[in-house]
């Protein structure tokens, strides 16, 4: 069948601001959106822009607004999106470095703020730092974030003050937070209690919505928010 594919260009060298522009493709039911902005870029419009890397849904490069909705282009199919019309635009609330490409920098910069890396004050053990089981699932959902920005560029109160940390941020620190082999959960929860943390967080779940792992992040944010009131004074 045929899928017209109307994707948002901006090409800050040419454009004054954001246009769509739309593309015919031929495609089957389990194509997925990469499979057609592939089609278009290789065989219609060599100058099209986006990023991709594993198109398994691992990396979590391909994040877009897709339908309305931030997905990851190489896991919603065509036949999900149940419609022969399929808006493509970039994440919302990013900078747009062209066309599907935004910059990340600043996303990053807040992931990095959270310290989201083990920190001991011990010895290394000769073998690995053992764990139960039980402790281990304290932070099992908060593992399986691939970064990919969807759920921050969803949140509302992302895009009212971009200054605010985010949810992946929030997530990472999580990760890290309820790790019983970690010993610096309070630098994190200090930056968290700051005033662009975890209290911007009105739980709309746009976040849990976008995600594409799955994750309850909702439940982390106030998992986070939790522990930030009951640290030791």
């Amino acid at each position: 069948m045929q899928t017209e594919l109307r994707i948002v260009r901006y090409d800050p060298e040419r454009d004054t601001k954001p246009h769509e522009q739309s593309y015919k493709v031929e495609s089957e039911p389990m194509d997925r959106v990469l499979d057609l902005l592939h089609k278009v870029k290789y065989e219609q419009d060599g100058t099209l822009t986006f990023r991709r890397s594993c198109a398994h849904g691992v990396c979590g490069s391909d994040a877009m607004l897709i339908n309305g909705r931030n997905r990851l282009a190489c896991k919603i199919r065509v036949d999900q999106l149940g419609k022969k019309s399929i808006t493509v635009a970039p994440l919302p609330g990013l900078p747009v470095m062209k066309d599907l490409v935004v910059d990340m920098e600043a996303f990053f910069a807040k992931f990095r703020s959270v310290q989201p890396y083990l920190q001991t004050d011990d010895m290394p053990p000769l073998r690995e730092r053992r764990q139960s089981a039980e402790d281990r699932s304290k932070f099992d959902d908060t593992t399986k974030c691939i970064l990919c920005a969807a759920c921050t560029s969803s949140c509302p109160s992302f895009w009212a003050q971009p200054s605010y940390v985010g949810p992946a941020a929030i997530v990472n620190a999580h990760r890290f937070i309820f790790d019983s082999r970690d010993d610096h959960a309070n630098d994190r929860l200090d930056v968290l209690a700051e005033e662009n943390g975890v209290w911007r967080c009105r739980t709309i779940f746009n976040c849990v919505d976008a995600c594409p792992r799955g994750i309850n992040i909702t439940a982390a944010i106030l998992e986070v928010s939790n522990a930030v009131v009951e640290r030791p004074s």
